[in-house]
């Protein structure tokens, strides 16, 4: 084959692979997925354990993850992200960023944004799908099924608290069968 082709041929797959990624988890064609009513961002602050997510490029290898979210006085939230272990120098690693309510969204519905990398204008990227009356467990995913989170206020969770998890998952048209437990210590 000519090298333009070849070109042509690996730009043309890594571009079709993209747009499946992008809905990796959701079929392209379902409903967006529902958020619950509201939140209140002073009761969702403080700090939460990944419990499973779905595999993605920023978390290879990341265990003991956590998610630290803090009111700041602009109105927006701050997050911390890090992941314990895993690493290549063996260290924990931290990235932090600011997530913005969308308006109208009743705080269901936030564009976080870790800088440099700039979001698109939009919906938000972080929909609240699940959260459970005493805030001890949350669902979180992206509204084009890229990405998915279960989240806690504890390291590990009951059967029951994970099958909740999951079937708000499924009423939403996430696959539960791609989510990668986390490992907490």
């Amino acid at each position: 084959m000519r090298p333009h082709f070849c070109a042509l041929l690996l730009t043309a797959s890594l571009a079709l692979s993209a747009c499946v990624a992008g809905t990796m988890g959701r079929a392209k064609d379902a409903p967006p997925p529902q958020t619950v009513a509201a939140v209140d961002l002073n009761r969702y602050a403080g700090t939460w354990y990944e419990i499973a997510r779905y595999p993605n490029s920023f978390q290879k290898k990341c265990e003991g993850v956590t998610a630290q979210y803090a009111l700041r006085p602009d109105g927006r939230v701050g997050v911390t992200n890090t992941c314990a272990t895993g690493t290549k120098d063996g260290k924990p690693r931290s990235v932090q960023g600011v997530a913005s309510v969308i308006a109208g969204s009743n705080n269901t519905k936030l564009a976080v944004n870790f800088a440099p990398i700039p979001l698109p204008k939009g919906d938000g990227n972080y929909w609240v799908l699940y959260l459970d009356p005493d805030y001890q467990t949350a669902l979180v995913g992206s509204p084009n099924g890229s990405y998915l989170w279960l989240l806690a206020r504890t390291k590990t969770i009951s059967a029951e608290q994970r099958a909740a998890l999951n079937a708000a998952a499924e009423r939403n048209g996430f696959r539960t069968d791609l989510l990668k437990d986390t490992v907490q210590k």
